[in-house]
């Protein structure tokens, strides 16, 4: 484990949980929060140590993630975003970029866009569409090749730190064949991006997850792996990025609601009652199973990414986070009372951020169906109620 990592998580979420309250009233994005971020080194976390990150691991980003979104889930959540981006470029082998068709100027590519992260930029992920989710076969923006590079025109919705990135990862599909999907590193600062702000939601208020929208025309090593059509078969490869990266977030949000019952309850004298011990001692084991399921997917994704063992152990901790999340938290507002329903109130906050989790792609419903398919011998690729990507 990278321990300096994750003790300057744990140093860092106090500082993000006294700031949590007015980003999630105002609904503004926590520049402070990503200039600590940046400061500690925490971008190239995924970067490897060959270009000046960390060289972390899934099980090492999923450590970092939990303490962080014990701070604020917010802020964790849109740092995830980035570490996909960065984890994803930097699990690119030479033996996969071989067996991907990877050519050596887009590895090039790719070695500039995680230095960069190393040296303090970060990325946010654009691609999620109104009506489709983010299933990548089904999205409606698209691209095109033009001199010197490609054209890309669409809208994104979800966009996590919209506004505030340095560059946006975007899938699209081709002009020429709607099967073949792409994905684009897009520098932010390029004429003919827009932010429309239309977050305003029940809860993860801070991550500032505004649409976006492309008319522009990038350079051809913007295109990932420099080979088109690579989207999809990525997902196939890496699809912890896409699905349980999100688990780590929340159960570091079911752990923060805990934290927070017991200070209230500490203090207007409630442990007393042996209801609300029984409360919090519940939520205690089952945020304790939902850890103990992410740190074995994370210990499966490290060993063997590929494994249809792994894939399994990675819907169900994205299924087991998010469940675990959501009723967590209610229980603990049941237990604290009345008055931590007050705007306000961390667990007000924190209950209204739990609820997110079983909606983040894949939500809990399709991790299970994905899980019942498997356990009955099908095929979660195509006997699936909901096409995988």
């Amino acid at each position: 484990m990278t321990g300096d990592a994750i003790a300057t998580a744990q140093r860092l979420a106090p500082r993000f949980a006294a700031r949590a309250a007015e980003h999630d009233r105002d609904g503004s994005f926590p520049v402070a929060d990503f200039a600590d971020l940046r400061s500690a080194g925490l971008f190239g976390l995924m970067v490897p140590t060959r270009l000046g990150g960390a060289g972390a691991g899934f099980a090492e980003y999923a450590a970092v993630a939990y303490e962080l979104a014990r701070g604020n889930g917010a802020t964790a959540l849109v740092f995830n975003m980035h570490a996909s981006v960065t984890g994803a470029l930097g699990a690119v082998t030479e033996e996969v970029a071989e067996t991907l068709g990877v050519p050596d100027e887009a590895l090039a590519a790719r070695d500039r866009m995680l230095a960069a992260a190393a040296e303090g930029s970060w990325y946010a992920v654009a691609m999620s569409e109104r009506g489709v989710g983010a299933r990548l076969s089904q999205l409606s923006t698209v691209y095109e090749p033009v001199a010197g590079g490609y054209h890309i025109k669409g809208v994104k919705t979800f966009v996590s730190g919209a506004g505030n990135s340095d560059g946006y990862l975007v899938a699209a599909r081709s002009v020429a064949d709607q099967s073949v999907v792409s994905q684009f590193l897009v520098p932010a600062d390029l004429d003919g991006l827009r932010v429309e702000p239309t977050w305003d939601s029940l809860g993860m208020r801070a991550t500032s997850s505004h649409d976006l929208h492309l008319d522009v025309t990038v350079p051809a090593d913007a295109l990932l792996g420099g080979v088109e059509g690579l989207a999809l078969v990525v997902a196939q490869l890496m699809p912890h990025w896409l699905v349980a990266s999100y688990a780590a977030v929340y159960v570091g949000v079911a752990q923060a609601a805990i934290d927070a019952a017991v200070e209230h309850v500490a203090a207007r004298n409630l442990a007393g009652l042996a209801s609300v011990r029984s409360r919090i001692g519940r939520a205690d084991a089952a945020v304790a199973a939902a850890r103990l399921a992410v740190q074995e997917a994370a210990r499966r994704v490290d060993a063997a990414p590929g494994d249809p063992e792994t894939r399994r152990w990675v819907w169900r901790a994205k299924l087991l986070a998010g469940t675990t999340a959501a009723e967590v938290a209610a229980s603990m507002v049941e237990a604290a009372g009345t008055s931590a329903t007050r705007r306000g109130h961390p667990l007000e906050r924190l209950y209204r951020d739990a609820r997110c989790g079983s909606l983040h792609p894949a939500t809990s419903d399709v991790c299970a169906d994905w899980l019942g398919v498997a356990a009955l011998g099908g095929d979660p690729d195509n006997d699936g109620s909901a096409p995988r990507w």
